[in-house]
């Protein structure tokens, strides 16, 4: 078989500050393209060795061609007519076009095969070897292989009718990854030029021509099971993975001419269980009820990082918070400034403001979950079929900029009300406002010094703004009717068929921790996770679909 796909999209990214705004007015654009071309041969077999034995076997190419490019521009100084958002509009000479090209070439070469014994053992073994343009060429192949194995062993058991099926798999694989786009050759950055003199400069990134691809070792061992005619069954997995030699830059000293290089190191293991439960507690040829509950724990630990190092930060937000991979510690904790306390209690200054930490390593959240879930029931009656998702949340931990910046101005509901004394707080203290901060002195007694509330409100470290994002979500919901044969009697030569759906999703925040906030509204989708900031309102998606089978 032979296949050429081809994924291509295009974006524009516009900024517009308008005349009267807070700032200088401005407009800047992006012009954004993406193309992906994949070439793949592939060549398959099916073979009945025996009786007893049956051999299917594949062998394939895939070259895959990327390139991402973007040009860029802004205004600078103001705009001369207000509201008018074009680079041209510039009061001032616009500031330099940024372009980005960043081709990427990857080859592949695989092969597989599956080993059959009489329906009830399964060997499948695959392998491939990848060539990329982002390593470096001595070392830009690298290969990685997966085998695995299960026993039906239900075969074996047909005389127990309470079991309708019943399989144990294991398997154990790897997996290679190449370099970030330009990691390997150092090249001059271009900044604004001074007056009339072109600048070019080094990057604060030294890069490394040693490079070598990153490798993920997985072990999974699994069980399925189905019992009562398959009215009821469940699927549990325990898997353990380790992803070594992984890219990433690291802090080096300035002296070198650079803050920070990129290297292969670290070793983060991820372990943990995937449960599926399904039934139907219902079914019938007019109504039928089927259920699915999924559960996955995982957790990971930071075993090694690089050299001597015993913290990786892996991103720094405002007001003083970062995410860091910790060594012996989960990869995704938060640090930051916290109380400072004697004999577990807050303490307290001697002005009466509380004593914060002076360090801001202290961990004050986690971004990994306890456990997700979730639970899908869908119903069948006659022609309508009606499907709805629940999924839940429990733990991990989000820091809410929106919240201490709220908090520290004094604009959120939590900042009023009344004091100890029932009166305003927000009133200076010879009208009988302010607050006693609960918390110890340092001779270890009760605070009972009353400050102001100045800037309506109370200076507090940034632990106190982190929040547990656990959730519970109507996911999804759908309702689909499907039109009955006799109704398509004058077309059923050409159609076969007709479903009609109405389909919501993100319908409704059932439960949720984060002060008017969604607790998955947050900065980034990738690694760099925990940070909300400038959380907009999430909307509900409701669409209408129509379905013709020919």
């Amino acid at each position: 078989m032979g296949r050429v796909a081809v994924d291509n999209y295009n974006e524009l990214q516009e900024e517009r500050t308008a005349a009267g705004s807070i700032g200088v007015s401005s407009y800047s654009r992006t012009n954004r393209a993406f193309n992906e071309i994949n070439y793949d041969l592939l060549a398959t077999v099916n073979k009945d060795i025996s009786d007893d034995f049956k051999f299917s076997g594949l062998a394939g190419v895939n070259i895959r061609r990327n390139t991402l490019s973007s040009i860029s521009g802004s205004t600078s100084g103001g705009l001369i007519i207000p509201n008018l958002y074009y680079l041209g509009n510039s009061k001032g000479t616009v500031i330099a076009a940024n372009e980005n090209y960043q081709p990427r070439a990857v080859d592949g070469y695989f092969g597989g095969a599956t080993l059959t014994y009489r329906d009830f053992l399964t060997l499948d073994a695959t392998i491939r070897n990848d060539r990329s343009s982002t390593l470096p060429k001595n070392v830009n192949s690298y290969v990685y292989y997966a085998v695995s194995g299960s026993w039906l062993f239900s075969k074996h058991l047909v005389n127990l009718g309470w079991l309708s099926s019943g399989k144990l798999r294991a398997n154990y694989a790897t997996v290679g990854n190449d370099a970030p786009w330009g990691s390997i050759s150092d090249v001059y950055d271009q900044p604004s030029p001074l007056g009339s003199y072109i600048l070019f400069s080094l990057p604060s990134t030294k890069n490394n021509s040693d490079l070598k691809s990153e490798r993920t070792t997985s072990k999974e061992i699994g069980l399925e099971m189905a019992f009562l005619r398959n009215r009821i069954g469940f699927d549990v997995t325990y898997y353990h993975t380790n992803t070594v030699d992984q890219i990433f830059p690291v802090a080096v000293s300035a002296s070198t001419g650079y803050t920070g290089k990129y290297i292969n190191a670290g070793n983060v293991e991820n372990k943990g269980i995937e449960l599926s439960v399904f039934g139907s507690p219902v079914s019938n040829k007019n109504f039928a009820w089927n259920i699915n509950v999924n559960f996955t724990r995982n957790r990971n630990k930071v075993i090694e990082l690089y050299d001597n190092s015993k913290n990786l930060q892996i991103a720094a937000f405002q007001a003083g918070v970062s995410l860091n991979a910790t060594l012996g510690r989960p990869y995704g904790e938060l640090q930051s400034n916290t109380f400072q306390f004697l004999n577990g209690e807050r303490l307290v200054n001697a002005n009466g403001t509380y004593a914060l930490s002076t360090t801001t390593n202290n961990v004050i959240g986690n971004v990994n979950p306890d456990w997700i879930g979730g639970v899908l029931n869908s119903f069948r009656y006659k022609n309508f079929n009606l499907s709805f998702l629940v999924d839940v949340r429990q733990g991990s931990d989000v820091f809410s900029l929106d919240m201490y910046y709220g908090t520290q101005a004094g604009v959120l509901p939590e900042t009023a009300g009344n004091n100890d004394l029932g009166n305003p707080k927000r009133n200076a203290l010879a009208d009988g406002g302010g607050v006693i901060l609960p918390g110890v002195t340092a001779d270890n007694h009760s605070n009972t010094r009353r400050i102001a509330y100045a800037n309506n409100t109370v200076l507090l470290p940034q632990s106190e703004f982190v929040y547990d994002a656990s959730y519970v979500k109507l996911r999804e919901a759908n309702i689909t009717y499907t039109i009955p044969a006799k109704l398509l009697t004058g077309v059923k030569r050409y159609i076969k068929g007709i479903d009609v759906s109405l389909i919501g999703r993100n319908l409704w925040l059932i439960h949720k921790n984060v002060p008017y906030a969604d607790p998955e509204e947050t900065l980034s989708a990738g690694n760099v996770q925990g940070n909300q900031s400038g959380a907009y309102p999430t909307s509900r998606n409701i669409g209408f679909n129509v379905k013709v089978k020919f």
